[in-house]
């Protein structure tokens, strides 16, 4: 197939693209490599994929890309929470508007698998698994645009997304900002790190395994078309303080407690089922603790915190 991956070079994208050439698949990446990434250099040996630097949003730009694609796979987002509350506008225009604009583009037979997140669940009710089923309550204003737009995709056909666990893994452009990674580089440089609402819960999921879950989408369109599915380890809906005793087995030094004082700004709170995808045959091939151990390599590598999207 043809696949035009929008934000290709990205921290997903750069595992991915590689990934679905690795499949035999053209790739066409749409960029605007605003981190500076020198993501994709790898992989320019390969005549199958295309790289065009440019801005996702321009209409008439776009249109000449969409225009040859089988499948399209919108990955271009200002990503996280903190990001979209600085330039909320460029967030809304990004997410919400380039999705609404590639809708319009696209033909019926073109088709769409885009990441969305779980943080959509927002605050969950304890002990309960968030599953497919379950309202959306996005606290964030990532959150909320996210959930929009996965409305819009879902409610045009021909399509699939897919509800992210919190991402972590080495990557090509990689990111410090996310929770996993963040919580590894600090106890490796800072040794210690002090948790606000310790308790609150999320699921996780590794880089290399959402690359996966999108080709296991691709390669399964017919019988997974126009559903959401949560995608995570089932084993690692684990409260901060549980990530942290988690990454204290592989690095001994690592000190950590909770301040009975302070808020997280972040409010996300749940656990999540990954019972669909799982029943369609997806299997992650990554657990949390070879991710640390991965990330621990990978931060004797890396030791700088230039690599965030805040």
């Amino acid at each position: 197939m043809k696949i035009l991956v929008t934000g290709g070079a990205g921290y997903l994208g750069a595992i991915l693209v590689p990934a679905l050439l690795k499949e035999n698949h053209e790739v066409v990446v749409l960029d605007n490599f605003m981190y500076n990434q020198p993501s994709l250099l790898d992989c320019c040996y390969d005549h199958r994929l295309t790289v065009v630097r440019g801005d996702t949003r321009d209409k008439a730009f776009i249109s000449k890309l969409i225009k040859d694609a089988d499948a399209i796979f919108p990955l271009a987002c200002l990503t996280g929470a903190p990001l979209c509350v600085k330039d909320p506008q460029a967030a809304e225009s990004i997410i919400l508007g380039t999705v609404k604009m590639i809708l319009k583009l696209r033909s019926k037979q073109q088709i769409i698998i885009y990441p969305t997140t779980n943080s959509g669940y927002g605050v969950g009710q304890k002990g309960k698994y968030c599953n497919e089923k379950t309202p959306l309550k996005p606290i964030s204003l990532y959150g909320k645009l996210k959930v929009e737009a996965e409305e819009a995709i879902l409610n045009a056909g021909g399509s699939i997304t897919l509800r992210l666990a919190t991402a972590f893994g080495i990557s090509p452009r990689m990111r410090l900002d996310l929770l996993v990674n963040d919580f590894v580089y600090r106890a490796m440089y800072d040794r210690f790190i002090v948790l606000f609402e310790a308790h609150f819960k999320r699921n996780y999921i590794h880089v290399r395994d959402v690359a996966k879950s999108f080709i296991h989408c691709l390669n399964n369109f017919d019988k997974m078309k126009n559903e959401p599915y949560n995608v995570g380890l089932s084993d690692a809906n684990l409260s901060k303080l549980e990530l942290c005793q988690e990454i204290k087995r592989q690095v001994p030094e690592f000190y950590f407690v909770e301040s009975k004082i302070g808020e997280d700004p972040d409010k996300r709170d749940y656990i999540v089922s990954n019972e669909r995808i799982e029943k369609t045959g997806f299997k992650p091939d990554v657990s949390l603790p070879e991710g640390i151990r991965e990330l621990i390599k990978g931060f004797q590598i890396i030791k700088r915190n230039q690599f965030t999207n805040v």
